[in-house]
């Protein structure tokens, strides 16, 4: 099921519209989750960080074995191309996908010659900020030893899935998700940091979670305006005594925190500083800064 009803499809050489189908019954990649994506954002008429997240796909897919068909540039410039053809007026999700679609003799390890690509472009509304409460999930995050955590790959989203649906169960909407040493790793679906007396934190880039383009981002933007922002590790209890929470990905970019568990949190100072210095960032420089 599609996330919205309209979407805009480049594969196999031509843009169509609709959900186009575009697997087969007996590709590997349905069998063994070979399956890669990225997502970056267009609304307002930009798409920060449009370079970086074609960046990422391409190497999301060599980490699952793959060779990409195209380059990252390459990627970019249909996504424009698509953008063009859509009513700018709306946001959208612009989402690089690939996929193996053969095996090689062993049956288990894709054939990376036989990697599958295609763009879907998808009117999703950019969500606002507003009720975020959240929990500490029982679930824990894989991590290098355990899985290819350095891809942004399909097969890792039911364990997210599994996070949001048990918060869910108990009237949050989003819960902090563990590493397998107890550290807090991210949320279900973002990034997430920290306020505590005015300085940030978030936790350190360990293999356990994706270090999302908007995550860094961020932090960029945060120091260069004279913030202190600290990657550590960083337990519950760091979270329990935050002065502030904030979310960051690409889906929302950022989005205020405002309770964890029994414990309301402020929509307070800094997180609105971190979203308008954003957004100055997302209408003034928004395809390719360096990182």
């Amino acid at each position: 099921m599609a996330l919205s009803d309209t979407q805009l499809t480049f594969f196999n050489g031509k843009w169509t519209e609709g959900n186009t189908p575009i697997l087969g019954a007996a590709d590997h990649s349905m069998w063994h989750g070979n399956m890669v994506f990225d997502g970056a954002r267009f609304f307002e008429g930009v798409m920060p960080d449009l370079a970086h997240h074609c960046e990422r796909v391409v190497a999301s897919a060599e980490t699952m074995g793959m060779q990409s068909p195209v380059t990252a540039e390459e990627i970019a410039e249909l996504v424009r191309e698509g953008v063009k053809r859509l009513d700018t007026e709306d946001a959208y999700y612009l989402r690089p996908m690939m996929w193996s679609a053969d095996c090689l003799p062993g049956i288990m390890e894709a054939d990376p010659e036989s990697t599958r690509f295609a763009v879907c472009l998808e009117k999703i509304a950019m969500p606002l900020a507003g009720d975020m409460p959240m929990t500490v999930s029982p679930f824990r995050r894989p991590d290098p030893r355990t899985a290819l955590t350095t891809a942004k790959a399909a097969c890792l989203y039911p364990n997210n899935a599994r996070i949001i649906t048990e918060a869910k169960s108990r009237g949050f909407k989003n819960a902090l998700s563990l590493d397998l040493d107890g550290y807090v790793a991210e949320s279900a679906t973002s990034n997430v940091f920290l306020v505590k007396d005015g300085v940030v934190r978030t936790p350190s880039h360990n293999g356990t979670f994706l270090n999302g383009v908007t995550r860094r981002r961020v932090i960029g933007l945060l120091r260069s305006n004279g913030f202190q922002v600290d990657e550590v590790s960083l337990t519950v209890e760091n979270f329990r005594d935050a002065d502030e929470m904030f979310l960051t990905g690409n889906a929302a970019k950022i989005l205020p925190v405002t309770a964890l568990d029994e414990r309301k949190l402020q929509h307070g100072p800094v997180t609105r500083k971190v979203r308008e210095l954003y957004w100055d960032f997302a209408h003034t420089k928004f395809e390719k800064v360096a990182l």
